[in-house]
């Protein structure tokens, strides 16, 4: 086990050092100095979020349509639109290492699943 956390801080390093943390996070300091701002994206992202895990699909094609209204104006915003092009990438590459791992490891995500 301890050979497993010592590689495992050591990884949580280099995700740290990537270019593409480094950059959500400096685009994450800089929206962070307009609270108000934030709080605007944060409910976009939390609304969004709850919309693409939804299975209510009678009201889906109004609310996705008013999210990316919403988005559009959003994003007219460089700094919203930098922030969540970092915060994309990042959850990109994040995914990427979720699927290895998970594929090294022949983990049957299909349980469930029909």
């Amino acid at each position: 086990m301890k050979n497993l956390e010592q590689a495992l801080n050591a990884f949580v390093g280099c995700v740290k050092e990537s270019d593409t943390y480094q950059k959500y996070m400096r685009e994450r300091k800089q929206l962070e100095l307009y609270p108000d701002l934030k709080q605007r994206i944060d409910e976009y992202r939390r609304r969004m979020f709850i919309l693409q895990n939804t299975e209510d699909s009678d009201k889906l094609f109004d609310e996705v349509e008013q999210l990316e209204a919403e988005g559009a104006s959003l994003r007219d915003n460089q700094l919203v639109n930098d922030f969540l092009a970092a915060e994309l990438s990042f959850c990109r590459m994040m995914q990427d290492v979720y699927t290895r791992i998970t594929a090294e490891l022949e983990f049957d995500m299909t349980l469930g699943k029909e």
